[in-house]
């Protein structure tokens, strides 16, 4: 993405970088942040430091799952990940986490990066699950060749009853 002002460009240059146990400060700070849960898992309710290092020590455990910090210009703005699922099923999710980040199309190209990433690994397929109303995810998935497959159903869960299954057609 490039910036004008003036006479000078200023471009910004999206990469990941694996997580690691530094990060949790970064899944502390986002998952106390209502209007981002509103827009994630929906539990508004606080979540305990034990409650993130838990969640946080699985992530770095995990043997068959991809787990990145997305940078933007040297800033650490997000987190993005492949979860493997079953049948060769790789499940990605993304959560730009500092808002003034938001509404710039870094969500956008951090997929576009993780689907060549993807494909670098061997991984065949991809899919997610959004919110139904959460049109500017749904919008940047499309623009990255993620298709919306069917509403899922979660009966048993009051924060997040139902979501939008989209796979990612041609890998």
């Amino acid at each position: 993405r490039v910036f004008w002002f003036g006479k000078i460009f200023f471009m910004s240059v999206i990469s990941f970088k694996k997580i690691k146990l530094s990060d949790i400060k970064y899944f502390s700070k986002w998952w106390m942040n209502k209007e981002l849960l509103k827009l994630t898992s929906g539990i508004l309710k606080p979540i305990s430091n034990q409650e993130v290092e838990k969640y946080f020590l699985a992530m770095l455990r995990s043997k068959n799952d991809y787990h990145f910090m997305i940078i933007v210009n040297k800033k650490v703005i997000g987190h993005i990940s492949l979860v493997k699922r079953k049948n060769n099923w790789y499940e990605t999710q993304i959560i730009i986490g500092e808002k003034r980040y938001w509404n710039k199309r870094h969500g956008t190209k951090a997929i576009q990066i993780l689907i060549k990433k993807a494909k670098r690994l061997g991984i065949p397929k991809i899919y997610l699950e959004v919110r139904p109303g959460n049109l500017r995810a749904i919008n940047a998935y499309e623009n990255c060749g993620f298709v919306k497959i069917r509403i899922k159903k979660y009966s048993k869960n009051k924060f997040l009853p139902e979501t939008l299954r989209m796979e990612l057609k041609d890998l």
